[in-house]
């Protein structure tokens, strides 16, 4: 028996596309809802001043009445329950230059946000350091009080030591190395 059982496999099988006009009848019907809503939330004053509107929405209600029971009977399962948008189909709105508003204050993302917070928190860090505050800081100083203190105390070894060689004769050793070399 060949690899995948029946003879073709799943690679042939029929596809199903959606036609240009079910799609388009689909566009009409949001379209059409969109303009409803817009009518139901702030049309009652606009829509109540002008008569010849309200008989053209009228007229437009019943069209709208028959494509909606046609959409209705052509959905099948749960498609009826779920309102499913689909990015691909909606056409999206470009923002023009103008449009674009330049001061209103840009999110970052949280990568960013969190450089920037470790940026702020090693400044804050450095600054303490650099006033003794922190215990790094403090530990450091405690190191470099030591060290000056054994080089003070060296540095006084080394005067001391001078001190005793000129009194005690350092002329005199000077002396009986330079004879050495003769």
């Amino acid at each position: 028996m060949p690899k995948g059982g029946r003879k073709g496999g799943h690679k042939g099988r029929v596809r199903q596309y959606t036609s240009p006009e079910e799609i388009d009848a689909q566009l009409k019907a949001e379209h059409e809802k969109a303009q409803e809503a817009e009518l139901e939330e702030g049309g009652g004053g606009a829509a109540g001043s002008d008569p010849t509107k309200l008989k053209k929405d009228s007229s437009d209600e019943s069209d709208e009445d028959e494509d909606d029971e046609d959409y209705q009977q052509k959905r099948k399962g749960v498609e009826g329950l779920i309102d499913i948008e689909n990015p691909n189909r909606a056409a999206q709105t470009a923002k023009k230059v103008t449009q674009v508003d330049l001061e209103v204050p840009k999110e970052l993302s949280r990568r960013e946000r969190e450089e920037i917070e470790k940026q702020k928190a090693k400044e804050r860090y450095m600054k303490m350091h650099l006033a003794g505050k922190t215990d790094q800081a403090k530990a450091d100083l405690a190191r470099l009080a030591i060290i000056r203190k054994q080089r003070e105390e060296a540095a006084k070894k080394k005067e001391d030591e001078r001190k005793v060689k000129d009194t005690t004769g350092g002329t005199t050793k000077g002396l009986q190395s330079m004879s050495l070399n003769k």
